[in-house]
């Protein structure tokens, strides 16, 4: 899908659009176009909430131990949760840095969205959250 927008009466609104309706019209795909806000806020939602998961906690853990082998899976698990408190405060640019650092696909369906993590992103974001001074930590 490709970002697009249109003004209407000095509104803007913000799509994404399947490259076969830009390219071969709409009776080409069943979602056609997406508001992009709410493409978004799903996509942060479901990210958010996997890295809360048991699962994502040790993955993250075995692919940073690749670049630092000291780090426990305790390290990792507190710098994940950790972010989701922190995330509404973050500046949109480092919102937007986490996720491209962190999304490597979003599918969109007519009635689902899926994401496909990128794992050395994962491993990288923890790695930063491990290196916050304590008083951030507690921020």
């Amino acid at each position: 899908m490709t970002p697009v927008h249109t003004r209407k009466k000095g509104k803007l609104y913000r799509y994404y659009v399947t490259t076969s309706v830009q390219k071969l019209g709409p009776e080409t795909c069943p979602v056609r176009r997406a508001p992009a806000g709410e493409i978004e806020a799903a996509v942060i939602d479901q990210l958010r909430a996997l890295l809360r998961t048991p699962e994502m906690t040790v993955k993250t853990w075995m692919a940073t131990r690749k670049d630092d082998s000291s780090i426990t899976e305790t390290e990792v698990r507190e710098a994940l949760v950790q972010l989701d408190p922190l995330w509404d405060e973050l500046f949109p640019a480092e919102q937007a840095r986490i996720v491209q650092l962190l999304v490597e696909r979003v599918d969109v369906a007519v009635e689902s969205i899926s994401i496909r993590l990128r794992t050395e992103g994962m491993a990288s974001l923890a790695t930063e959250l491990r290196q916050q001074p304590e008083h951030r930590r507690t921020a």
